[in-house]
């Protein structure tokens, strides 16, 4: 069963990475870049102190800050633990697909989707009642992640599991700040 799903990856990957055109290259370059990004968290961070009080705004800052900390240590040790080799750094099919980027860390789960899909859900749920249009900031973490199939370093499930991670942290993230942050910054409101 493993091995089907593990063979359905590879090929799925080869597949899509193999739909690439080279006149999109650049595109796909600066979008799976993390310096690409800034102008949306300090659209977020303008949004807070928009939308909220000073003080409530910082809480949810400092609780987004919290969950980049936490979503990146768990990818990183997930990613030590499983050791599971990128594509392009895999010998089977790394002479068939197109590589953008070469990093040379592990694979399994994606970075770049855990981090984009957890930030965007928690900074979503924060703002969904004060932004009407907060849905499209899931826009971001979408074309993020399938960035990485494109430059040739992640497979899909790397995406897919990345992305569940990060909804399921923002989620928890939430749940952490309205049981524990919210309730005392209320009561110590004037």
């Amino acid at each position: 069963m493993l091995e089907k799903l593990l063979k359905w990856d590879r090929d799925t990957f080869v597949y899509l990475n193999g739909l690439g055109i080279e006149d999109y290259d650049v595109f796909w370059s600066i979008v799976t870049s993390f310096a690409t990004w800034i102008p949306l968290f300090i659209l977020f961070l303008i949004l807070f102190y928009l939308k909220f009080s000073k003080k409530e705004a910082l809480y949810k800052f400092l609780t987004v800050l919290g969950l980049a900390i936490f979503i990146t240590l768990i990818t990183h040790i997930t990613k030590i633990s499983v050791a599971r080799l990128r594509p392009n750094n895999t010998e089977e099919i790394n002479t068939l697909i197109r590589i953008l980027k070469t990093p040379t860390d592990y694979s399994f789960f994606s970075g770049h989707a855990s981090s984009s899909f957890s930030i965007t859900m928690l900074v979503f749920l924060f703002l969904r009642h004060k932004v009407k249009w907060a849905i499209l900031f899931f826009i971001w973490p979408i074309l993020f992640a399938l960035s990485r199939i494109y430059v040739g370093v992640h497979f899909p499930i790397d995406i897919l599991v990345g992305m569940v991670v990060g909804l399921l942290s923002g989620w928890l993230f939430y749940g952490l700040y309205q049981r524990f942050i919210a309730p005392c910054s209320t009561l110590a409101r004037p």
